[in-house]
C-alpha cells in the first residue's frame, strides 16, 4: 500500500476532471489523466479534495463523470456549459471564488481541442504558477508545496512552489484506483452557475477522425535481396536527441527551429 503523503490538515484541493474518450471503442470513459490527478489528490493526508467538471450533463457523459465520483467522493461540481463554450473564463471564475490552494488536471483531454493550453490559460487569467509533469506532492508546510516533477528518461526534479497553484499530471502519476459501482451510483452532482462564452474560432472548425500518419521508410542501398529484406525488418533506432539545460528562450527557439529543417517540416 503506498504510503500517504505528510499534509497540513485545512489544504483545500480541486481537480478539474473532463470526459475521456476510449482509445479502442471511442466510448465516454474517466480520462486517463485525469484520472492520475485524482488519485494524486487522494494520496494527500488531511486534504479536502473537491472535484469541478465544466460541461454539459448528458446522457453520455454521466457515466464517465460518476467513474470519478467511484474513488471515494459523494459529490461533483458541474459548471455547466453548453457544447462549443470557451470553458476557461467560466472555470476561472469558479476557482477565483472557491480559492483552492492546489488545482491538479491533466495535461490535455482526450476529446474536444485536447491542445493542452487549458492549464496555461487559467494560470495567466489566475495568476498563478503552473508546474507541469507533477509525479507526488511530498509536503506543504507555510504556504509552500514540495514537488516533484517528473523529466523524460525517468528522471525528476524537486520543486518548491507558493501556493495557490496549478499543476498538469501525466503517466508519470500513480496510478488511479479502479472506480467502484456502489459510490459511482450514490454519488451526486452539483450544478453551479458560470458565465457562458461561446469559442467563436472552434465554431468555424471543421473536424473529422485523425488519420494515422504514414511511417517514414529509410532508403536502403544494398547489393542482394537479403540485405534489403534484413534492412526494410530491422526496428527503427531512435535519434539521437538533445537535452537542453539552462538556455535562453532565444536559444530554445533556434534549437527547435534547426530540427524542424532537418526533419523537413520547415523549408
Amino acid at each position: 500500500m503506498r504510503p500517504e503523503t505528510s499534509i497540513n490538515p485545512g489544504l483545500e484541493v480541486t481537480v478539474l476532471v473532463s470526459i475521456g474518450r476510449h482509445p479502442v471503442t471511442g466510448r465516454a470513459r474517466r480520462a486517463d489523466q485525469d484520472a492520475r490527478g485524482v488519485e494524486l489528490a487522494r494520496s494527500l493526508e488531511g486534504a479536502e479534495v473537491q472535484l469541478l467538471h465544466a460541461g454539459e450533463q448528458a446522457e453520455t457523459s454521466e457515466a464517465a463523470l460518476r467513474g470519478y465520483l467511484g474513488m471515494g467522493f459523494s459529490e461533483l461540481s458541474l459548471l455547466e456549459q453548453p457544447q462549443g463554450a470557451d470553458v476557461v473564463p467560466a472555470l476561472a471564475e469558479a476557482l477565483d471564488a472557491a480559492a483552492p490552494h492546489l488545482v491538479i488536471t491533466g495535461e490535455r483531454a482526450e476529446r474536444g481541442e485536447g491542445s493542452g493550453l487549458l492549464p496555461y490559460l487559467l494560470a495567466e487569467r489566475l495568476g498563478w504558477p503552473l508546474v507541469s509533469g507533477l509525479a507526488a506532492v511530498e509536503g506543504v508546510e507555510n504556504g509552500v508545496a514540495t514537488l516533484l516533477q517528473a523529466l523524460p528518461r525517468g528522471q525528476r526534479r524537486r520543486l518548491k512552489v507558493r501556493l495557490p497553484a496549478i499543476v498538469t499530471v501525466d503517466g508519470a502519476a500513480p496510478a488511479p484506483r479502479q472506480s467502484a459501482y456502489g459510490p459511482a451510483r450514490r454519488g451526486t452532482f452539483e450544478a453551479l452557475a458560470g458565465p457562458v462564452c461561446h469559442d467563436e474560432e472552434w465554431a468555424e472548425w471543421q473536424v473529422q477522425p485523425a488519420r494515422k500518419r504514414p511511417k517514414r521508410l529509410k532508403i536502403v542501398k544494398a547489393a542482394s535481396a537479403r540485405d534489403r529484406f534484413k534492412a526494410a525488418a530491422a526496428k527503427a533506432e531512435g535519434g539521437g536527441g538533445q537535452v537542453l539545460t539552462d538556455v535562453t528562450p532565444e536559444q530554445g527557439a533556434e534549437a527547435i527551429l534547426k530540427l524542424l529543417r532537418e526533419e523537413e517540416v520547415l523549408r
